[in-house]
């Protein structure tokens, strides 16, 4: 990519430039909103120590959004578009600076319909679904950070989640049906991109345009009951879990795996989990909790609890104790531990994660989230690692790179180092389009250059 010498900018003019769009220049604001969860890494942590942005702007609608890009290409400015912050690799942390676009202020449902729902980027995943729910759908995949995470952090960094047991990925054809972004052109557009053109913006880390709206696909509302399910032995968990993951007539919207000691962890779950037990953590649909108990007593597992459906609105919910929050939990107690972000290949017998659990022991403590992929179930992993140095770290990462399992690396802000390993091309094309002065979340790829600016 081609890039033009960036010129300083001088943050008063910048700010007078802006008026009329709400922004945020006190110091302490500003850096709680340069943040994310990357603190999750203790690789990540002293990278990205004291990187902050200069001002927060917080645009109510596409017009305003328009005026901020059209500022900060005039000035030269990065710029570092951000939902509610609950990503974890320091995605929406600016690297060089410049100007932090809060979308939260964005929240408007434009409607939902049979099957499909169009909403605006500042959307919280929670309120979209109970809008849908009223319709008798819902959304078909969220991270456990549903209750506050937004539709277009989701999108631009996210990559699955709770329901993606049933419909796989957030990049897989057909879970995203269009978006609406605005360019960081010299005269800014606002370019709708549909069918499987989405993919020019999915999950690129906010490096290819500002996505304003989007329009997702929903799924049949079921009535989700929650259930505990512990097991003696984990290879019986596990094995319990594939064998639930493959039985295609049961609906699942979550089946989570745990080694024992992470129940540990749970504190609000412990009175339901035997000291020294394996844990499953699942979302079943009332009508297949039927078939349920056979399948279980057929791997040695034990029901400890079940909550309705009827009863969803109350009390602790399971999923928030699955993906990431259960790293979240365990480093409520423990913050020397981190995480590994894992893709298990496909094989009913799980030997892979059966050598992965006995070869590290309790240094990287196994935790399952099975997926669909390519058509087929698979586990994917979370595990919880014991950290003691990096290059132990990159130890473990390569041990289950070498042996076939996928590692998407969570320790890294940069692109290709993380999940994607290489940008699709066509994204690197169509970000010499929208943003042909490399101002978007400069730095967080080696394939874009960008000349950092002196601030004035």
């Amino acid at each position: 990519m081609t890039t033009t010498p960036i010129k300083s900018f001088d943050l008063n003019a910048i700010t007078t430039s802006l008026e009329g769009v709400e922004t945020i220049t006190d110091p302490g604001q500003v850096a709680k909103l340069s943040q994310d969860y990357h603190t999750f890494s203790p690789v990540l942590v002293p990278k990205l120590e004291g990187k902050v942005g200069d001002i927060v702007v917080r645009p109510g609608n596409q017009t305003e959004v328009l005026k901020v890009a059209e500022v900060c290409v005039k000035h030269r400015v990065p710029v570092t578009v951000r939902g509610a912050g609950t990503g974890n690799y320091g995605q929406c942390v600016p690297l060089h600076g410049g100007v932090i676009i809060d979308m939260t202020r964005m929240q408007e449902i434009r409607w939902v319909k049979p099957g499909v729902a169009r909403v605006e980027a500042g959307v919280k995943l929670a309120a979209l679904d109970k809008k849908a729910r009223e319709i008798g759908w819902e959304i078909r995949m969220a991270p456990s950070t549903y209750r506050t995470a937004t539709i277009g952090g989701f999108i631009a960094g996210g990559s699955g989640g709770i329901g993606s047991i049933q419909y796989g990925l957030l990049g897989d054809r057909g879970n995203l049906l269009a978006l609406q972004i605005v360019t960081m052109e010299d005269e800014p557009r606002v370019i709708e991109l549909r069918g499987d053109d989405v993919q020019k913006v999915n999950h690129a880390w906010g490096i290819n345009g500002i996505i304003t709206e989007v329009e997702i696909p929903l799924g049949p509302a079921y009535p989700w009951a929650e259930v505990i399910v512990t097991f003696p032995e984990f290879m019986a968990a596990a094995k319990f879990g594939q064998a639930l993951a493959d039985a295609d007539g049961m609906m699942k919207k979550e089946i989570s795996i745990f080694a024992s000691p992470i129940p540990q962890y749970f504190a609000a779950l412990r009175e339901h989990i035997p000291d020294g037990t394996h844990l499953a953590l699942l979302m079943l649909a009332e009508p297949s909790l039927e078939l349920l108990p056979g399948l279980v007593q057929q791997y040695g597992g034990k029901i400890t609890y079940q909550k309705p459906a009827q009863e969803a609105g109350r009390g602790t919910h399971l999923w928030e104790f699955t993906w990431n929050h259960t790293t979240l939990h365990a480093r409520t107690e423990d913050t020397s531990i981190t995480y590994l972000q894992s893709m298990f290949p496909a094989d009913r017998n799980l030997q892979m994660v059966e050598h992965m659990y006995h070869h590290f022991g309790d240094e990287v403590m196994m935790h399952l989230e099975f997926i669909r992929v390519n058509g087929a179930v698979v586990p994917g992993a979370l595990q919880l690692v014991r950290y003691t140095t990096e290059e132990r770290l990159n130890e473990i990462i390569r041990y289950h790179e070498e042996r076939g399992v996928f590692i998407a690396n969570p320790h890294t802000y940069i692109i290709e180092d993380g999940g994607r390993k290489v940008i699709d091309p066509e994204q690197l094309k169509f970000k010499e389009i929208v943003d042909p002065y490399g101002l978007m979340n400069p730095g967080k790829s080696k394939m874009v250059e960008f000349n950092q600016p002196n601030r004035r």
